[in-house]
């Protein structure tokens, strides 16, 4: 019994020190799997930069409407804010005294007529009379004289009468331009008078408006190299993208006018003139929006997405690099333009690197990446750029 129980305590010591030898092994490492990442090749595109700058909408051509003849208004005819054309009435004043006054010189006209008739008659028989010495030469004179008088009174009762049916059709006071009017500044009833210094209304034609733009002047010099241009007379055809508050392009076509660019005496400003085909009327007036003016020709570019610059504490940006040992490098660039989801980068990295555009989060410099193709989401090509 006492030998089955020391062999038992052997045993158990036994097993211990197997244990205890076993725990003073240390542990094998295991490899960490190279992180997985979404990298692309950097490219380069051909890149036209532009300028993105205020501008406010003003309309192509804008018509204050006043009266030319004093009255009453007894009707206005038209709609507000409706679009009108050329001609078309607008108020009617009383024409009551119009017509009145119409008739009096009517008939002082026919008064004239008759006038002028009987002193030609007159002065025809004294002309007569003369040549066989009827008659002194001082009556035919005074005869001649006095027919002439009369004419001259006829062609001014002419004169009177026609301004008289003038004025009849002034009453009718009718648009001078088409495009859109606004609101009746003046009510039925009022009296208008033809020196009101207050317009009664006011068109505006919007079919094509303006959008005025500002700059620096330092920068006229980079337009004056843009394709298109003249160097002799001026005459430019550059295309200008207008944009709406949160740089949505809208669908109309602009022109830059460099007839219509002057700079600013008090802000040293370039004030820019871009004419727009606006047939939706979708800008009005007084509108703010945004011209993408190019500034020079089309350049080649480094272009990287957006989602692959990173920035360090300081806010520098930088690229992860893939190098030819899969393992990734810090990159510091230098940022220009920003093409829709890209950026145009200027100095750090060339054409044909590899670059990491998603896992980013798990990279540190050094560590061995798995890389695989990055997809980009469909988008339109970019041909264009604004300046930062």
């Amino acid at each position: 019994m006492k030998q089955t129980f020391v062999k038992q305590r052997l045993m158990i010591a036994t097993l211990a020190a197997m244990n205890l030898a076993a725990c003073d092994k240390s542990t094998p490492e295991v490899a960490t799997p190279p992180a997985i990442v979404a990298a692309m090749k950097i490219q380069s595109s051909n890149v036209v930069l532009h300028d993105e700058l205020e501008g406010r909408v003003v309309a192509y051509r804008t018509a204050e409407i006043r009266p030319q003849v004093g009255g009453i208004v007894l009707k206005r005819l038209f709609q507000q804010g409706a679009e009108v054309r050329a001609g078309q009435a607008l108020f009617q004043i009383d024409a009551a005294p119009l017509k009145a006054e119409l008739d009096i010189a009517a008939a002082a006209l026919k008064r004239s007529e008759a006038v002028f008739e009987r002193a030609a008659l007159q002065s025809k028989r004294l002309q007569q009379m003369a040549e066989s010495d009827a008659v002194s030469r001082q009556v035919l004179d005074d005869a001649q004289s006095a027919t002439a008088q009369a004419a001259a009174e006829l062609a001014q009762a002419k004169a009177t009468l026609a301004r008289r049916h003038l004025d009849l059709d002034y009453a009718s006071i009718k648009a001078p331009i088409s495009g859109r009017i606004g609101q009746e500044l003046l009510t039925e009833g009022g009296l208008v008078t033809a020196s009101d210094v207050n317009p009664m209304a006011k068109i505006q034609q919007i079919d094509r408006v303006y959008v005025d733009a500002r700059k620096p002047a330092s920068k006229l010099r980079s337009m004056r190299d843009l394709p298109g241009s003249d160097q002799n007379n001026g005459a430019k055809e550059i295309q200008v993208q207008v944009l709406d508050a949160e740089g949505h392009p809208y669908p109309v076509k602009g022109t830059l006018l460099f007839s219509g660019v002057n700079v600013d005496a008090s802000s040293g400003e370039i004030v820019m003139r871009i004419e727009v085909d606006n047939r939706e009327r979708l800008l009005l007036p007084g509108m703010y929006v945004r011209a993408r003016i190019p500034q020079g020709t089309a350049t080649p570019s480094v272009i990287v997405p957006q989602q692959a610059v990173q920035r360090d504490s300081a806010g520098k940006p930088y690229l992860w690099i893939i190098e030819a040992n899969k393992k990734v490098t810090q990159k510091p660039v230098e940022l220009g333009a920003v093409i829709g989801a890209d950026y145009v980068v200027t100095n750090g990295v060339s054409a044909g690197q590899l670059v990491v555009v998603e896992g980013l989060e798990r990279l540190q410099p050094g560590s061995e990446v798995n890389a695989q193709p990055w997809k980009a989401i469909p988008a339109t090509p970019a041909s264009s750029a604004r300046s930062k």
